[in-house]
């Protein structure tokens, strides 16, 4: 068997084995809140959030956000062509327009070395754990010039706001916005289940959260995420209208001044 057919068989042996948590949770739709009581946002609801409810230190079990550590992806496509994706959470923080102070992450995706795209996202944590999204300054390259900054916003420039990326209490049927600035960035999360199992090059996972995520602005895109604990994310699967597998290789401590330049040149 050829290395692209073997790859094409294991992530659809893993799709088939996901669908049927998605079928089985898919009727719930009463663990829609927050650990706090709030309900869960959706779509382009406005929220109440009060900056001084929230920190810098992402200690959420499910991916903790410790300044210097350096996840690393390889992401295969369809045709067989490989890219590098190194997700670094730095040493850096940045008071977002909503008056939130985010910790800066950078994720950065290399092909044959090249820089093929390079986002800085902001997260916070709230008081009950939650993990928000705040926003992407995020460009793609080609040939080292930006090409597009398409995706790019900030919560409460424009109107456009936050989102949730991991609850503090994971359920199956929770459904809620992952992000939403009207026509660039409008990702929505599902957990479909908590107790599945992950082999990546990393290690072997169990009790992993499984999420569905979809955006409206490409109905034809569908991935599922699987977030281990004590880890973080460890094996993203696009079943339809995306990229190749994309499953964790390493996790280590990466210098203080990494991922901390500008866009393209994130290791100054």
């Amino acid at each position: 068997m050829s290395p692209k057919a073997a790859i094409r068989t294991v992530v659809v042996g893993v799709v088939l084995l996901l669908l049927a948590p998605a079928c089985s949770s898919g009727g719930n739709s009463t663990s829609t809140t927050l650990s706090s009581g709030l309900a869960l946002p959706q779509g382009d609801e406005l929220v109440q959030l009060d900056p001084a409810d929230f920190t810098t230190t992402i200690d959420n079990p499910y991916w903790p956000m410790e300044p210097g550590t350096r996840w690393t992806y390889r992401e295969v496509q369809p045709d067989g062509t490989e890219s590098e994706v190194v997700v670094i959470v730095t040493t850096l923080t940045k008071e977002i327009a909503n008056g939130i102070t985010a910790r800066v992450v950078r994720d950065t995706v290399t092909e044959d070395g090249a820089i093929i795209e390079d986002t800085i996202d902001w997260y916070a944590q709230d008081g009950q754990g939650n993990i928000w999204y705040l926003g992407e300054d995020t460009a793609e390259f080609e040939d080292g010039e930006i090409v597009s900054t398409s995706g790019s916003f900030e919560a409460g420039i424009d109107g456009a706001l936050p989102g949730i990326i991991i609850p503090a209490d994971p359920q199956p049927g929770m459904k809620y916005r992952q992000e939403y600035y009207t026509g660039e960035a409008e990702d929505n999360g599902e957990v479909l289940a908590i107790d599945e199992m992950a082999d990546t090059p990393y290690g072997h996972f169990n009790d992993a959260i499984l999420t569905k995520d979809t955006t409206p602005l490409e109905s034809d895109v569908l991935e599922y995420k699987l977030y281990a604990k004590d880890v973080g994310p460890v094996l993203i699967i696009g079943v339809s209208g995306g990229g190749g597998p994309e499953e964790l290789i390493s996790v280590d401590r990466a210098p203080e001044s990494a991922g901390t330049g500008p866009l393209g040149n994130p290791n100054p």
